[in-house]
C-alpha cells in the first residue's frame, strides 16, 4: 500500500495510511446510491458498512443490536436465582469492583432493586487493604448476614472466597478472562468463560448486568408481572463502556449513543452533580465519560473510599449527589498531584532500562497502587509496548498492566500466575492486574516480556496514522462535524476519522503552557482553520511547526466543535504533520 501523501515517517515518526483503492470506489459509490456526503461515505466504507447497512449503523439501536441474554451460559439461573431473591425478601449483597465498571454495575442492581421496593448492601473492597476482587474474610462475613451474594465485575478467578460463602448462594457476573475451571458458584456469567464462542466478549460488566436485567423482566413478564424500564439505566451502562475502554462495536454502539441521549436529560442525580463539578456546559459525548466523569467516578476507588463512585451513581437524592461528587471532585485532583510523582519516577526509570523491549516496566516503593494503572497507560503510550508499574509497600508488589491493539496481556498476566511466578493476576486483553513479592519482580518481568515478545511486541513501533481521506480547509465545517458524529459514538475499537491537509501554510502560532500548541493554517483560497496539538512541546512536533520559518506541511487530525463563551467553530485537534 503506497504512503498516503507520500509520508512514510511523519514529525513523529509515523507512516501515514489512507484509503485503499477499493475503500475509494466503496465510498464514492455510497455517496451516489445514499446521497450522504463523501466524508461521512468514506469514514462508513473504511469501517466496512455497505450502502445498504449504512442507515442503520448511523442510527444503531437496541432493537437491532441486543443480543438475546441466554446466548450467555448459566444466564437463566442467574436471573431466575436474582428474583427469587426479590420475591421472598431474601438479604442480597452486592460485591463489586472499585471503578466505574464495577460501581457502574453496582448501581444498575441497586437502582433496579429500589424500584421493585427491595434493597441490597453494597460493598466494594478496598484497593490497598484488600485487593481486586473478593477475599475470603469478606465473603464469609457477606454470607453470614445475606441469602444471595451478587459479584459484579470480579469473581471469575476467585475459587477460594467463593467457596468461603458458605450459607449463602453466589452469582457472577463479569468480563474478565476465566481460567480452565469456574469458581463454585451457583452462575458464572461472563462472555469471556473459556467455554464461551467470545461474540459478546467486547462487553463491559455493565453490559452484562445489563443483560441479566433484561432476562430478569422477560422472567417478570412470564409470570405477569412488570419490571422497571431499563432504557433509563443505559446511561449507567454507556459510563461503564467508555470509562472501561471497552470496544465501540456491535451492541456496545447503541448502549452508547442512546446512554449518551438518556444523560443529557439530566435525571440521574450522581451525574448531574458530577457534570457539575466538572463543569461540563455542552451535551454529553464520549470524550465526557471517559476524561471528565469516568476519572472522577475512579477517585474513589484510586486513593479514597472505595465505595463513592457506586454511592454516587446510585443515588436518588440530589444533595447527597452534590456532596459526593464534591469529595470525588477532590480526590481526582489530589489523584492527579500523585500521578504525577509516580509517571514521572517511573518513565526514568522506564527509560534506562530502554523502551524498544517487548515490554516496558517500573516499580518503586511507596507508589500509590491508585495509579500504577493510569502511570502504565502513559508508558504504554510513550513508548508503543504493553507496560506494566508496579508499587511496593515493603515485600508486597502491587502492579497494573496496560497493552496495545493486538497483544493480549491478560492472558500472559493470567499464565504468570497459573506458572507461580506470581502472587495472583488477570485481566483481559487491555489491561490487567498482579499481586507479587519484590523477589518475584524480576523473574515475573522478564518471564512477560518473553511472552508478550512471542506474540510480536518487540516488533512495535509508532503505529501506522490511518486516514479516511483529504479535505480542504474551508471544507472543515460545524455542518460537516454534525455529519461525522453521526458515525460515532468514537472511542476503543471504532477512533474518530482522522483527516489530512495537504500542502498548507502556517499562518499563525501560539505556545500554550509548557506543553500545548494553537495555531491556525490555510491555503491560498479561503480563510484559515485552526488547530490545537496537546502535548506537542514535549516531541518533535511542536516545535517544528513553531519555528515553521514559512515552510508548508501536511496536517492530519480529529475535527472538533470548539465552544467558548457561547461561541462555536470548527477547529482540527492535530495530532501529526509532515514537511510537504
Amino acid at each position: 500500500m503506497a504512503d498516503f501523501l507520500n509520508v512514510s515517517a511523519s514529525l513523529t515518526g509515523r507512516r501515514w495510511v489512507g484509503p485503499t483503492p477499493e475503500q475509494d470506489r466503496l465510498a464514492e459509490a455510497m455517496a451516489q446510491i445514499t446521497g450522504l456526503p463523501l466524508p461521512l461515505s468514506r469514514v462508513l466504507a473504511g469501517r466496512g458498512v455497505a450502502p445498504e447497512e449504512a442507515q442503520g449503523f448511523l442510527e444503531p439501536t437496541l432493537r437491532d443490536l441486543l443480543p438475546d441474554p441466554l446466548s450467555l451460559k448459566d444466564m437463566q439461573a442467574a436471573a431466575a436465582r436474582f428474583l427469587k431473591a426479590v420475591k421472598d425478601r431474601q438479604r442480597i449483597a452486592i460485591f463489586a469492583d472499585y471503578d466505574v465498571d464495577g460501581g457502574s454495575s453496582a448501581a444498575l442492581l441497586i437502582c433496579w432493586l429500589r424500584a421493585m421496593d427491595r434493597q441490597a448492601t453494597l460493598y466494594i473492597p478496598d484497593r490497598i487493604d484488600e485487593g481486586y476482587g473478593p477475599n475470603e474474610a469478606a465473603m464469609k462475613m457477606l454470607a453470614r448476614d445475606h441469602d444471595l451474594i451478587v459479584c459484579v465485575d470480579c469473581g471469575t478467578l476467585s475459587h477460594g472466597p467463593v467457596a468461603a460463602a458458605r450459607g449463602a448462594d453466589v452469582v457472577i457476573l463479569d468480563h474478565h478472562l476465566g481460567g480452565e475451571t469456574l469458581p463454585p458458584a451457583l452462575a458464572v456469567v461472563n462472555p469471556n468463560r473459556q467455554d464461551e464462542d467470545g461474540a459478546l466478549g467486547h462487553l463491559c460488566a455493565a453490559g452484562v448486568v445489563f443483560l441479566m436485567l433484561v432476562e430478569a423482566n422477560r422472567q417478570l413478564r412470564g409470570d405477569k408481572q412488570t419490571g422497571p424500564a431499563l432504557l433509563s439505566f443505559l446511561d449507567l451502562v454507556a459510563l461503564a463502556t467508555v470509562a472501561d475502554v471497552a470496544p465501540l462495536v456491535g451492541v456496545n454502539r447503541a448502549f452508547v449513543r442512546q446512554g449518551l441521549a438518556i444523560m443529557a436529560r439530566r435525571e440521574r442525580p450522581g451525574l448531574v452533580a458530577l457534570a457539575d463539578v466538572a463543569r461540563m456546559d455542552e451535551a454529553p459525548n464520549s470524550y465526557h465519560l471517559g476524561f471528565l466523569l469516568g476519572p472522577r467516578v475512579n477517585a474513589g476507588g484510586r486513593i479514597g473510599q472505595a465505595d463513592l463512585g457506586a454511592r454516587l451513581l446510585s443515588t436518588d437524592d440530589p444533595a447527597e449527589a452534590v456532596r459526593l461528587a464534591t469529595r470525588l471532585d477532590e480526590l481526582n485532583s489530589e489523584r492527579r498531584e500523585i500521578e504525577s510523582r509516580v509517571r514521572e519516577e517511573a518513565l526514568a526509570q522506564a527509560e534506562s532500562r530502554g523502551l524498544d523491549a517487548p515490554l516496558v516496566w517500573a516499580a518503586g516503593d511507596g507508589w500509590h497502587p491508585g495509579v500504577v494503572g493510569i502511570v502504565a497507560a502513559r508508558l504504554k503510550e510513550a513508548a508503543h509496548r504493553p507496560a506494566v508499574v508496579i508499587g511496593f509497600e515493603g515485600d508486597a508488589g502491587k502492579g497494573s498492566g496496560r497493552s496495545v491493539s493486538g497483544i493480549d496481556l491478560g492472558a500472559s498476566v493470567q499464565r504468570l500466575a497459573a506458572e507461580g511466578l506470581i502472587e495472583k493476576g488477570g485481566g483481559h486483553k487491555m489491561a490487567a492486574g498482579l499481586s507479587l513479592s519484590r523477589a518475584q519482580l524480576a523473574p515475573a518481568m522478564d518471564r512477560l516480556a518473553a511472552l508478550l515478545a512471542r506474540q510480536g511486541a518487540a516488533e512495535l513501533g509508532p503505529s501506522d496514522l490511518r486516514l479516511a481521506g483529504l479535505l480542504m480547509p474551508g471544507a472543515a465545517t460545524i455542518d460537516l462535524i454534525g455529519l461525522l458524529d453521526q458515525a460515532g459514538p468514537f472511542g476503543q475499537g471504532a477512533p474518530a476519522p482522522r483527516f489530512a491537509f495537504a500542502d498548507v501554510a502556517i499562518r499563525s502560532t501560539r505556545r500554550i503552557g509548557d506543553t500545548h500548541l494553537r495555531l491556525s493554517f490555510g491555503d491560498s483560497t479561503g480563510p484559515a482553520l485552526e488547530a490545537v496539538a496537546f502535548g506537542a512541546m514535549d516531541g518533535p512536533l511542536g516545535p517544528a511547526l513553531l519555528e515553521h520559518g514559512g515552510a508548508r506541511f501536511h496536517l492530519a487530525g480529529r475535527l472538533e466543535i470548539n465552544r467558548w463563551n457561547g461561541r462555536s467553530k470548527a477547529q482540527l485537534r492535530l495530532e501529526d504533520a509532515a514537511r510537504a
